[in-house]
């Protein structure tokens, strides 16, 4: 099991590359099908399965294309885990950051 708490920023993409390329084989496409699927291009697939870099878009055009967008729907949530913590979430609902102090 990949464990991504220990894995750097490039190991994370790669993997993340490597998942989709094995959905991409369940479903039964080349690179091209899927390519056309996404609209994107079939050299941004296979950058995407191998090297895992790809632009944020053309990843979620990918996952789309997939059928996996609803697996992003739980990707950053602020888990409730203590009163202090929903109450910090609450604060973080604000749309801007807190200012810095001027000096």
């Amino acid at each position: 099991m990949f464990d991504f708490t220990l894995a750097t920023t490039p190991e994370i993409c790669v993997e993340l590359g490597r998942r989709l390329r094995a959905r991409r084989l369940v479903q039964g496409w080349s690179q091209i099908e899927l390519a056309q699927r996404a609209g994107i291009s079939a050299g941004t697939i296979k950058n995407l399965e191998k090297h895992g870099r790809a632009t944020l878009e053309s990843f979620i055009h990918v996952v789309a294309a997939l059928g996996l967008s609803d697996e992003l729907s739980d990707i950053f949530l602020i888990r409730m885990v203590s009163i202090a913590a929903m109450e910090k979430a609450e604060r973080a609902n604000r749309q801007r950051a807190p200012r810095k102090a001027s000096r």
